[in-house]
């Protein structure tokens, strides 16, 4: 997936005004997916992403955090400045575009690096 198209989807899930703010809440929600992660796990998802999105992925980092849902949405919320419950409607339009992106197998294995509760982060699209 190209990048217009990428922010074109989020910016329609999302409902944002501008492809700039598309780009801004994926930037934060793929930089807080890589802490989540892990390392190798960021780097292949970053592979099927277009630049410069998928440099959020590739940030030097250490070894996967183990954060709840919650903590997910908090850090999102303290990255674009938003309430947690106004997160968690910009992390579903992100993540539910990024499963279109990466193809089922990588999202399988995505979804394999987190609990079972992300799975309503994906939205629709983990179901």
């Amino acid at each position: 997936m190209k990048l217009d198209e990428f922010l074109d989807r989020v910016r329609d899930r999302g409902e944002y005004r501008s492809l700039d703010e598309a780009e801004k809440v994926s930037w934060a929600v793929l930089w807080v997916l890589a802490a989540r992660v892990g390392p190798q796990e960021a780097e292949e998802l970053a592979e099927q992403l277009p630049a410069p999105l998928n440099e959020a992925l590739l940030l030097e980092r250490g070894r996967a955090d183990t954060f709840d849902q919650q903590e997910f949405l908090r850090r999102v919320a303290q990255q674009i400045s938003a309430r947690p419950r106004t997160a968690e409607w910009d992390v579903g339009a992100v993540l539910s575009t990024v499963a279109d992106a990466v193809g089922e197998e990588r999202f399988g294995h995505l979804c394999e690096e987190l609990p079972s509760r992300y799975a309503d982060l994906f939205g629709a699209r983990a179901r």
